[in-house]
């Protein structure tokens, strides 16, 4: 696992992953729920699908838009399990920790925090 600054300074040079940010609908709804609720639908997502050791659909269990949270698992290589292991040395083909999902969630939520910044 990766040092937050360092990481978003990588994924910042990465064409794919430079390209999602949050746009009005998303913002919007950040907006209304609440950085606490969307912790909460990071830390579900996450659970159900990320958190297994083996995921038939990895690669493609992340929509690309529709939650600001999906938005963000993209923009941090947090989508899947392939992702996980190539951005942030996760194993695969294992169950992850929760101190590995904690850090998962906490990249996504500071991603997010940093896009409603900007905005």
């Amino acid at each position: 696992m990766k040092n937050i600054d360092e990481l978003f300074d990588e994924l910042s040079k990465s064409t794919f992953r430079s390209n999602f940010h949050l746009h009005e609908p998303e913002i919007k709804y950040v907006s209304d729920k609440g950085i606490d609720k969307i912790r909460e639908h990071a830390y579900d997502f996450v659970k159900k699908r990320l958190s297994h050791a083996n995921i038939p659909n990895d690669g493609k269990q992340t929509p690309m838009k529709g939650h600001p949270v999906f938005v963000a698992q993209h923009a941090t290589a947090t989508c899947c399990r392939g992702c996980l292991h190539k951005w942030h040395g996760i194993e695969e083909k294992r169950k992850l920790t929760k101190e590995e999902i904690d850090y998962i969630v906490d990249v996504i939520i500071e991603w997010i925090k940093r896009e409603m910044k900007n905005k």
